[in-house]
């Protein structure tokens, strides 16, 4: 992505420097075979182990598995370690369910299930945040973790966090946090200080390496000492000036593999060509940035769309429901439609789920404000329309794009899931 906005809440669509892009593709990166006797690809792995250490500092961790290769692969990558350690303890017939709070990703209770466990939902309050007394409420002696966000899916900050991470470790259970956000805490707050015993951190959002149309992706896990000893392997260890891949034989705690190799090689040289471009400072103000943006986009359209929170300000993201549309016969979707006929991939729609309606914007740090106030202005008009009625021009949408309106209705009920030949009349 470098040629302007794309809104995709809960996403991080930033821009994809065209630097790292070139960096991936020397010869000693874009060539390095997994098999090759690691003692002839130093230089490659000293780049796992640089940008490691560099994800350790800023999560306030203690180990990491650099393997995952996407998000939710990572989250599954952070329970398995949290079954392994209860299942140490002697707890793994009696730990069996999961909390997770109704404003999560979807692959968070897929996460818990795929590995064995149920799901106990936890509802956030009418400020779009998880309570400590609703986690302690749900807290009994068969929880194994908690999923939490944070910032959450509503683009907003768990204000209780550290409450909520005590009240987990008191009841014997891991807090588990899903890192899909951490582009707008990065410098500013660090996960293992609020008491986070896993995360994963999606390269491809928070540290700019591409993922439209697929991936690749990459999902490193960081761990807290409490979960250290199970993570997957490989992982680097520095011997006599030398680096090595430990492997299983020596990971005797470790819960296995999590892939054939040792991750996303290409990703790991734009991630930390990304990190070191920034420094400190300069990650810092990235994250800043990005609230920002987010929060100019907010203050900019609360005066002709609605916000489920109010005036609350909100963190890497904007969220907007469908109460402004209400008796106009238009719905979140057509207004999106017609983002498209504006040049414009539109925003996340109908997430979270506990927003009915739900708009959700992500700038990110990358736009300036030309391009902010280009895409304010482009929304302003659309919803100055709706208030105009003329529901023509969304109920139309898009007509400019390849493809028209595809009949989602039939498309569900009637999929054609392979091509065929047409057939002569």
């Amino acid at each position: 992505i470098d040629a302007g906005l794309y809104p995709l809440g809960s996403c991080t669509m930033k821009h994809n420097p065209r630097l790292n892009e070139k960096l991936a593709r020397l010869p000693g990166f874009a060539d390095v075979h997994p098999l090759q006797p690691v003692s002839t690809a130093q230089g490659a792995i000293e780049i796992i182990e640089a940008l490691s250490n560099a994800l350790l500092i800023m999560t306030g961790m203690d180990a990491i598995a650099m393997s995952p290769k996407a998000g939710a692969h990572g989250e599954l990558c952070g329970m398995m370690a949290i079954k392994a350690a209860i299942e140490a303890r002697g707890e793994g017939e009696t730990r069996r369910v999961v909390l997770v709070p109704d404003s999560a990703h979807g692959t968070n209770p897929a996460t818990a299930a795929l590995i064995g466990y149920s799901v106990r939902s936890i509802p956030a309050g009418e400020d779009g945040i998880v309570s400590v007394e609703a986690v302690r409420a749900a807290l009994a002696p068969d929880v194994a973790a908690i999923m939490l966000t944070n910032p959450n899916t509503c683009g907003l900050f768990e204000r209780e966090i550290v409450g909520i991470a005590d009240a987990v470790h008191e009841a014997g259970a891991y807090f588990y946090c899903d890192g899909a956000n951490f582009n707008a805490v990065v410098g500013k707050t660090r996960p293992g200080d609020l008491g986070v015993d896993a995360m994963h951190i999606n390269l491809h959002k928070t540290f700019s390496t591409p993922h439209g149309g697929g991936g690749p992706g990459a999902g490193p896990v960081a761990l807290s000492s409490r979960l250290a000893s199970y993570a997957p392997v490989p992982f680097v260890k520095r011997e006599g000036g030398a680096l090595r891949l430990v492997e299983h034989a020596e990971g005797n705690e470790s819960f296995g593999r999590m892939c054939a190799f040792h991750g996303q090689m290409g990703m790991f040289v734009r991630a930390l060509s990304f990190i070191l471009s920034h420094g400190a400072d300069g990650l810092k103000q990235a994250s800043e940035d990005a609230v920002l943006s987010a929060n100019y986009i907010r203050a900019s359209l609360n005066d002709v769309m609605s916000a489920p929170f109010g005036d609350r300000p909100c963190m890497h993201e904007a969220l907007f429901d469908d109460r402004w549309l209400k008796d106009t016969g238009l719905t979140t979707l057509d207004f999106a439609k017609a983002m498209i006929d504006e040049g414009y991939h539109p925003m996340t729609v109908y997430f979270p789920l506990i927003v009915h309606g739900a708009m959700l914007i992500e700038p990110t740090e990358s736009e300036s404000k030309a391009s902010l106030d280009l895409f304010v202005m482009t929304l302003r008009d659309l919803a100055l329309a709706v208030k105009a009625e003329n529901r023509e021009r969304f109920l139309s949408a898009p007509v400019h794009a390849p493809r028209r309106r595809l009949d989602e209705t039939r498309a569900a009920r009637q999929p054609v899931l392979r091509w065929t030949l047409p057939q002569p009349a």
